[in-house]
């Protein structure tokens, strides 16, 4: 009950603050490319050339066939753009106590709210490749289905699973600032790891349960559910349960682990 109460607390605090976060997002997308000749265009260009790369290595290099009859660069978009804010949201959610320290020691702000403040900010990013992503559909010829409104679900997704694992690294990095380079590494190890660029039906068939241990997989295949296979998510409902209790218990401890460390902020930064 206790929980439930600070759960409340903390979704009212959201609500009550949403005009402040939203102004703190946009300082903090601004202030990361201020001083640079192309600005915040630099947010958009550096996903755009990862995918026009990865699109030439494995399409025009190596003469990648349609993936299950679609255009192979509609599928590996619908993969890398909600792993593009996966690893950006979860980077800079890690950092955000330590980037924003002088709120740590304002009694009036709510510091747990500060992972919000990045994901908000790469969010932003994120609508805009949604919209981009969208706009290729349509240029190969795919009109909009019903599917395409699942999309707002996988997004909601990702956030609530980024907040949770944000909570806990965000508090641990303090006290320990090698956490951030690890964090670095370990999205580069689960680029390579998650079915992104390459499909599951090159593993065999007894690592497939493992590999939907991995989060971020529901995710990736949700998009792709959503654009590509027309499959609703209730129909994934085994792996629906799966990925709700990996991530509730990311929610649950990372709201326990940042409660616990919260007192000690302030002496360390």
């Amino acid at each position: 009950m206790k929980y439930i109460k600070l759960y409340y607390r903390f979704l009212r605090d959201i609500f009550k603050s949403k005009r402040l976060l939203i102004d703190l997002a946009k300082n903090d997308f601004k202030s990361r490319y201020m001083g640079n000749y192309l600005g915040v265009l630099w947010a958009f260009v550096q996903p755009t050339v990862m995918i026009i790369i990865f699109w030439f290595v494995f399409q025009v290099g190596f003469k990648s066939m349609p993936v299950d009859d679609f255009p192979f660069i509609l599928w590996l978009m619908a993969g890398m753009v909600p792993w593009f804010f996966f690893a950006e949201s979860l980077q800079s959610a890690t950092q955000s106590v330590l980037s924003n320290s002088f709120l740590v020691k304002k009694v009036v702000f709510r510091v747990s709210l500060l992972p919000i403040i990045q994901i908000i900010s790469a969010l932003t990013i994120h609508l805009f490749f949604i919209l981009f992503m969208f706009g290729m559909f349509l240029y190969y010829g795919y009109t909009p289905t019903l599917y395409w409104l699942q999309i707002p679900y996988y997004l909601f997704c990702t956030i609530i699973l980024v907040l949770g694992i944000s909570w806990i690294t965000s508090s641990v990095i303090v006290f320990f600032r090698d956490l951030g380079q690890i964090i670095g590494m370990i999205i580069q190890f689960g680029f390579w790891l998650t079915p992104i660029f390459w499909s599951m039906k090159i593993l065999p068939q007894e690592y497939h349960g493992i590999m939907q241990y991995n989060p971020v997989y529901y995710i990736i295949e949700g998009y792709r559910d959503s654009l590509i296979y027309n499959i609703w998510f209730w129909e994934r409902a085994e792996l629906s349960v799966q990925y709700w209790a990996i991530t509730l218990i990311f929610f649950f401890v990372g709201a326990v682990v940042f409660r616990k460390l919260r007192p000690h902020f302030a002496d360390v930064l």
